[in-house]
């Protein structure tokens, strides 16, 4: 019985014969002495055929298909054309080797190629595999790698399904950075209010905002020269004018020291530096709020930007975030006082990171705990939104917003919330129409409305199948569809147990009354009957002793 390999490359698929199996014995062991000697495998193994790809594209989809397991049309041309056929009713005389059974069982139920997969076979297509490059002419093993290599990377990236618009790693990098700019920022300027504080002291006390005082810093200067002409230009720095000019009366009458030109230099730009700084923490944090709105939306709507890219940060990426449950998203940041708390047996954190939220700011003391555990599981809920959905949509947070400020008045005021059921079939509706109103640019395609009106206007669905409009829906019941009939009867059963409910506490009482009257009736007639059959049996023993004693006499 003759045998053939399949063997599929970057390059192409390629169909091997072997022929000369009896040289070196049919069993694995055989095989694997002869894989490494070419001359010894070359007269075993015998290029049958080559089908290359037409490109890379077309290499890619092949190999997408073998990894499911499924035969392409490419495929069964090329085994159709160079196989032997395969007569109706009869057995064939060959079989195919392949390395994969998925793939194997494909091509036996539509071709009825008979194919086999075992150790045997893997062994002879690893020599195939190893000597490849010789049996093809005109294949170059450096033009075989670089196929490998694209093929490769190709592959990967169709399996990840990268997307540059949801890399949650800037998100991360870029709050890490804003976390450390705020610490800088802080402490340099604390430095220039020290530095300069030396020569005009008053400063410090007029101006409380960092960025200001080291603008104004770099602005002045020299105190001595600070004039009445510098007003205008001092409050279009500052946007108060009566603060410009306290500035410049209190450098008038300052009781700070004098510094020297290079001392007032080095001030001037040690304040350009931090200038600079904060100007590139604010383009930081727009870009911050773009990712967020890019990649997590709701999560960046229902507790702001900087606390979720935090909450991302910390758990690692927002696949991570998704997966952890409400209760750790909870204590998220506050593992330290957590594991303290269990040392130590005593109470564990409410809140961690979500502590910066401003819900938790507005809710009372005693109500903390309860409105941080009501946003951590919001907060889950939002992140998995993001995360699995396809559909790039802030609907969801603001509806979960608007639910944790509902929680919010019915802790404080008593009003009773929505039911998470009708919030989230309003979110999924809005959500529904902004995705068939708007196409990829966000603008309304009013090709898809008109489309869509006509549709239902002539009682058709989204596929063109005839839905009627007329018709009522019928509700299925145990596989058998609830006729008006039916719905009538539950409709007099619930009436019925309705009234059954509001007057069951008379009819109950009644209804006991007669239980026991007709207890105490039975019980009654039960000893009536036990007193009866009693007399009848002591009148009966004394008959048959005044007979017995006759009978004697």
């Amino acid at each position: 019985m003759a045998l053939y390999l399949l063997f599929e490359s970057a390059s192409g698929y390629s169909l091997f014969n072997a022929y000369g199996l009896d040289e070196i014995g049919q069993n694995t062991e055989a095989v694997r002495n002869s894989v490494l000697d070419l001359t010894r495998f070359g007269k075993v193994v015998k290029l049958a055929a080559f089908h290359p790809f037409s490109s890379a594209l077309d290499a890619l989809n092949q190999c997408n298909a073998i990894s499911e397991g499924l035969m392409t049309e490419e495929l069964r041309n090329f085994l159709e054309l160079n196989l032997p056929k395969v007569k109706d009713g009869k057995k064939a005389k060959f079989s195919l080797g392949v390395a994969e059974p998925k793939v194997g069982s494909q091509i036996f139920e539509l071709t009825k190629i008979p194919c086999q997969s075992n150790e045997f076979v893997l062994e002879l297509l690893r020599g195939v595999r190893l000597h490849f490059d010789r049996f093809i002419k005109d294949l170059k093993p450096s033009d075989l790698e670089k196929a490998q290599l694209g093929l490769g990377h190709s592959y990967s990236r169709a399996k990840v399904k990268f997307n540059v618009n949801r890399v949650d790693n800037m998100v991360i990098q870029a709050i890490f950075l804003l976390d450390t700019l705020d610490k800088d920022i802080n402490s340099f300027s604390m430095r220039v209010r020290e530095w300069y504080s030396w020569h005009f002291p008053e400063l410090v006390k007029i101006i409380n905002d960092n960025y200001l005082y080291a603008k104004i810093a770099k602005f002045v200067e020299d105190k001595s020269d600070l004039s009445e002409n510098h007003i205008p230009e001092l409050s279009e720095l500052i946007g108060d004018e009566e603060k410009a000019k306290e500035i410049v009366e209190a450098a008038k009458a300052s009781m700070g020291q004098d510094l020297s030109p290079i001392d007032l230099i080095n001030v001037q730009q040690f304040a350009q530096r931090v200038i600079n700084l904060s100007e590139y923490r604010k383009k930081l944090y727009e870009y911050l709020v773009t990712k967020m709105n890019d990649i997590a939306p709701n999560l960046a709507s229902l507790i702001g930007e900087v606390v979720g890219a935090r909450l991302m940060s910390h758990a690692g990426s927002l696949s991570n975030l998704a997966k952890c449950p409400s209760s750790t998203l909870q204590i998220l940041g506050a593992e330290k006082a957590l594991f303290r708390a269990l040392k130590t047996q005593g109470n564990t954190p409410k809140y961690g990171l979500i502590f910066h939220s401003s819900f938790i700011g507005q809710a009372s003391a005693r109500n903390k705990g309860r409105i941080a555990r009501y946003l951590a599981n919001k907060c889950s809920i939002a992140s998995r939104i993001d995360c699995f959905s396809e559909v790039n949509t802030s609907i969801f947070g603001q509806k979960l917003r608007e639910q944790v400020e509902e929680r919010l008045d019915f802790y404080d005021k008593g009003v009773a919330p929505r039911k998470n059921v009708d919030v989230m079939k309003v979110a999924i509706e809005s959500s529904l129409n902004n995705a068939t109103e708007k196409d990829a640019d966000g603008q309304i395609d009013e090709a898809s409305v008109k489309k869509s009106k006509k549709k239902k206007s002539k009682g058709e669905n989204e596929d063109g199948e005839s839905m009627a409009v007329d018709e009522p829906i019928q509700f299925v019941t145990d596989g058998e569809p609830e006729t008006e009939k039916k719905k009538k009867k539950k409709k007099q059963k619930l009436e019925e147990q309705l009234k059954n409910d509001v007057l069951g506490e008379s009819d109950g009482h009644e209804a006991e009354q007669n239980g026991t009257a007709k207890k105490k009736k039975k019980t009654s007639y039960d000893d009536l009957g036990n007193d009866a059959e009693a007399q009848n049996g002591t009148e009966g023993k004394k008959k048959k002793k005044k007979k017995s004693k006759s009978h004697d006499e």
